[in-house]
């Protein structure tokens, strides 16, 4: 008999089980591939080899070239032009024979037949400012791009090549195997542009009052493109957006500028006894031990006298850089000049700004401690900043940034004053381009083709220096604010663009020129990706471990996207190949809601669900063990019911049942609960993720539960959790602190129309 009575039980909760099943995934009506959404990504990912291994580091074989530069460099103030006179030394430590080079021209982006403008989709604007309708249908075109005018083998004779737009191909005399050199020369000379007319990434800008340019100069010279294991040559035309791949060297420049202006760039100056006078020698010894306030190196008396003055005398500055991708630098007599100490690990690094008087007293008051805040800031996200100093150069309307040196916008009204917009502008900025010394000036990904691996992973770092130069610095702050106003970064900020027109978004890994709404794509979903990753679904010391793992791993050497993923997982044990896919190659959104909430209590009597299936499989209740019994809100039991909250431990001859499998202390510790929940949480939008659930109860109490991604795992649509509480739930919401970017929170509440008055009050922040 007993064996009947437990076959007939194995029956009934088999036939539950399945029911359950069959209620939670409806049956499938053909084949399919798989498409669940934590599929690893065996598909995206390339095969891991001996260049690049599978855990994310570099291989035991991996490679990368090296370009090494000696230039001179003359700055024709007069007429707007550089001249320069460069050899490269390039080095083949790929296992490959090389017939030719690729030398990128990045000037030629403006030179007159450049093809860049005419890739862009135009109509006529029905409103346009003088200055727009001027420079798009007035004036005449720049006459910019490179002149080249020998290139040289390193016996100085004539060396074939060929130039196509602003790629240009040195075709080698013999083979250039694993392990060789070759040298050869370019002289070249372009016509400096005027970076505020169109915006441009260098150049200078013109100030009418004192007749005088400031020049911020990048992109100057011919560079070596980067050949690597991943594409062979990356040898992508510049048209304008997509930054840079470059390969690490040396330099040796030699820069010939006005006698009275003043100069700095990329790598260390050599010959400061030369360009400083006596008392710029003694302000910068003071500056070195300064590790509170900057020190005015020149002051802006001083530059008011000089940029009355135009010298007909030159002065050469000599810059010598190691293992650096790139070099930039910035003259003019109109830069006040100041500097501090910062202690990054057990060495001083100079912070050091530039600036016109236009810049004050923004400027003077905040961009050196800026600079100070931030690498401190990174060096603890990633590594100890490796270089001897990091430059902030003040330039209108810019953003741009190179090894060791930066241009930044944050201009002041005539009168001095400013805006809390134009000074948090300013800093981020300036946060934000310091950084990119570690993304991508370091950790050398190719913007060209994945501008979101610096563009994204700097904005990310930039959040979290923001709100640690907020807590620095509070006195930066103004009175409204308690932290720094990052404007990318939170969950929330990427909201209206994830959940916006789908025919004008791209997933990430999209190639930089081809994307649309670039500042979002590029910058703030990643920006957002990873801060979500960091704070919500990995936790903080999981993903900084990780995060700086890949730092090390990949500094000052060329990693991927792959190499990226793949370490993240790899030091934090953590399987993120759905976050990956969905985030990143994606434009999928976060939806996730409560679709419906159910009331049970509990009986011993059998409910109308058992009673049809002990009918159907010729069951007696006399045949059946006492068994629990979950009465739905709904039901007809639930409604002839008069008690809701029937505890099962009330009902002896289950407490009997139930009790067998304790001890008496654990029955004296076991819980009692009175109220039973059954709650379906929905998905419309696409992204699995983690569900975070606020439950309040009737004393008011509250208890925060996240139930972790994979609990879409088996159903992508809708999932369900029973609740046993000893408290009457009262109020439930899904993402209470809008943590995941949840699209649509209008179905984030239960009762629907009874939402948390905290979540509400967050929410018309967030709109405000």
């Amino acid at each position: 008999m007993k064996r009947i009575i437990h076959c007939c039980l194995f029956a009934i909760c088999t036939s539950i089980s399945l029911f359950a099943q069959e209620n939670a995934t409806p049956p499938l009506e053909k084949g399919h591939t798989n498409n669940n959404k934590f599929k690893q990504l065996y598909d995206e990912f390339s095969t891991p080899n001996e260049y690049r291994a599978a855990s994310g580091a570099p291989g035991h074989a991996y490679y990368q070239q090296q370009a090494d530069y000696k230039m001179d460099i003359v700055l024709d103030d007069k007429n707007a032009k550089l001249s320069g006179f460069e050899t490269i030394t390039y080095t083949n430590n790929s296992p490959d024979v090389l017939n030719y080079l690729w030398v990128q021209l990045d000037q030629n982006m403006r030179a007159k037949d450049s093809k860049t403008p005419l890739i862009e989709g135009k109509t006529i604007d029905p409103v346009m400012l003088p200055e727009k309708f001027t420079s798009t249908y007035l004036s005449k075109p720049f006459d910019g791009g490179f002149n080249i005018e020998q290139v040289l083998d390193n016996q100085n004779k004539p060396l074939k090549h060929m130039i196509n737009r602003t790629m240009m191909r040195i075709d080698l005399p013999k083979p250039l195997k694993h392990g060789d050199k070759f040298s050869f020369s370019i002289k070249w000379w372009y016509n400096i542009n005027d970076h505020i007319l169109k915006r441009g990434r260098s150049g200078y800008e013109y100030f009418p009052e004192d007749g005088n340019r400031a020049y911020v100069i990048a992109q100057f010279y011919p560079r070596m493109a980067v050949y690597s294991d991943v594409e062979g040559w990356q040898n992508s035309q510049f048209w304008g957006r997509d930054e840079f791949a470059l390969p690490f060297g040396n330099f040796q420049v030699n820069i010939t500028v006005p006698a009275d202006h003043v100069l700095d760039g990329t790598g260390k100056l050599t010959n400061r006894k030369d360009v400083f006078s006596k008392t710029m020698l003694e302000r910068y010894e003071k500056a070195k031990t300064s590790y509170d306030k900057p020190v005015l190196i020149i002051t802006q008396e001083e530059v008011e006298i000089k940029e009355k003055n135009f010298s007909n005398d030159t002065k050469t500055w000599k810059l010598y850089a190691e293992n650096v991708r790139d070099f930039g630098f910035a003259t003019s007599r109109k830069f006040i000049w100041d500097m501090m100490a910062v202690k990054i690990a057990n060495k001083d690094v100079m912070a050091v700004s530039m600036y016109p008087k236009e810049g004050n007293p923004l400027w003077e008051d905040w961009s050196t401690k800026v600079v100070a805040s931030t690498l401190k800031s990174y060096s603890r996200m990633t590594f100890d900043y490796p270089y001897h100093k990091a430059i902030s150069v003040h330039a209108k309307n810019q953003g741009m940034e190179y090894p060791m040196i930066c241009w930044n916008y944050g201009r002041p009204k005539k009168d001095g004053s400013y805006s809390d917009r134009v000074k948090y502008g300013m800093m981020g900025v300036i946060i934000h381009e310091v950084g990119h010394n570690f993304f991508p000036m370091i950790v050398n990904s190719d913007e060209r083709q994945w501008t979101w691996m610096d563009e994204g992973l700097n904005t990310f770092v930039q959040y979290v220096a923001e709100q640690d130069f907020g807590e620095t610095y509070p006195e930066a702050l103004s009175a409204k604010d308690a932290h720094f106003p990052s404007d990318r970064g939170p969950a929330h900020m990427i909201v209206p663009y994830m959940g916006g027109n789908q025919d004008h978004i791209a997933p990430i890994m999209t190639k930089g020129l081809n994307t649309y709404q670039f500042g979002n794509n590029a910058y703030g979903k990643p920006a957002t990706a990873l801060n979500i990753l960091r704070e919500t679904v990995m936790g903080k010391d999981l993903f900084d471990y990780a995060f700086k793992e890949y730092a090390h791993r990949w500094k000052f050497k060329h990693p991927t996207p792959e190499d990226f993923f793949r370490t993240m997982e790899d030091a934090s044990a953590f399987d993120l190949d759905w976050y990956w896919r969905g985030w990143f190659y994606t434009t999928d959104w976060v939806d996730i809601g409560i679709k419906e909430v159910k009331r049970y209590y509990v009986s011993s009597e059998p409910n109308t669900f058992m009673k049809e299936l002990m009918k159907e499989k010729g069951i007696k209740k006399s045949q059946l063990k006492p068994l629990v019994y979950m009465v739905g809100e709904g039901s007809e039991d639930y409604k002839k019911s008069k008690s809701k909250t029937t505890n099962p431990l009330e009902v002896s001859t289950v407490k009997e049942y139930l009790m067998d499998n304790f001890t008496e202390e654990e029955r004296q510790n076991i819980k009692t609960p009175k109220y039973f929940y059954n709650i379906i949480f929905e998905k419309p939008g696409g992204l699995v993720m983690p569900i975070i659930v606020e439950y309040t109860y009737a004393d008011g109490s509250k208890k925060t539960e996240t139930y972790p991604a994979q609990i879409w795992r088996l159903n992508d649509n809708q999932v369900s959790r029973t609740i046993a509480s000893e408290k009457e739930i009262v109020n439930i919401v899904v993402d209470p602190n809008l943590e995941t970017a949840d699209v649509d929170t209008s179905n984030n509440s239960w009762p629907r129309k009874k939402q948390d008055n905290e979540f509400d009050k967050f929410k018309r922040k967030i709109k405000q």
